[in-house]
């Protein structure tokens, strides 16, 4: 089996995170824009952009989590359980955050009308493709993650703190550091349910 498939058998969703990193932020840093500019878009788009956060800027990123989300969820016993994930995801190294230029998109749909409605899909495809290759790169050098989903109620409240442009939409949030403790099994369907070949 190549060293590719074992990456990706060993990346899961790690929740139990700590602050600590078996590598420099500016590895990190070095390894996600690498990352990034390796994932193909279709087209050869690049809607594709990713933030990264450490120290106080991942702390004020789960800070506007927890206020917002604070404002919508009413009952305080469920509002306990919703501050700890938090504080989990807070307890990590640092945090990617992906978005999905429009802007690019919107470019597309104008220049090549014929796919106007097929591009907000294919950014998705892309934007599902970067998340997963980081989230697998982050795996390989040690370091566990988690995809979370606050958008859209944290967007306008992220992009005002950290001055991104308007055009960039929030896709997931990526909190990542050193594994406490590890993910149990997960059971998976097996290949033959969900492949099917012909012609062999």
């Amino acid at each position: 089996m190549s060293n590719f498939v074992e990456d990706l058998q060993n990346r899961r969703s790690q929740y139990a995170l700590t602050s600590a990193s078996p590598i420099s932020d500016q590895e990190i840093v070095k390894l996600v824009e690498d990352v990034t500019v390796a994932v193909p878009s279709a087209f050869n788009s690049q809607p594709q952009r990713a933030v990264v956060l450490f120290g106080d800027a991942n702390q004020k990123l789960w800070g506007i989590v927890k206020e917002t989300l604070r404002k919508v969820v009413n009952d305080e016993e469920a509002f306990k359980a919703t501050e700890a994930k938090i504080n989990s995801f807070a307890a990590g190294h640092g945090t990617v955050l992906f978005y999905d230029d429009t802007d690019v998109t919107k470019t597309l749909q104008e220049n090549i009308p014929a796919y106007a409605a097929n591009f907000p899909g294919f950014a998705r495809d892309a934007a599902g493709m970067l998340q997963l290759a980081v989230w697998t790169a982050l795996a390989d050098k040690g370091l566990g993650a988690s995809l979370q989903h606050y958008n859209p109620l944290i967007d306008e409240a992220v992009t005002a703190e950290f001055g991104l442009p308007a055009s960039w939409k929030l896709q997931a949030q990526m909190p990542f550091g050193t594994v406490a403790q590890p993910a149990g099994p997960v059971e998976k369907q097996p290949a033959d349910a969900r492949v099917k070949v012909f012609g062999l």
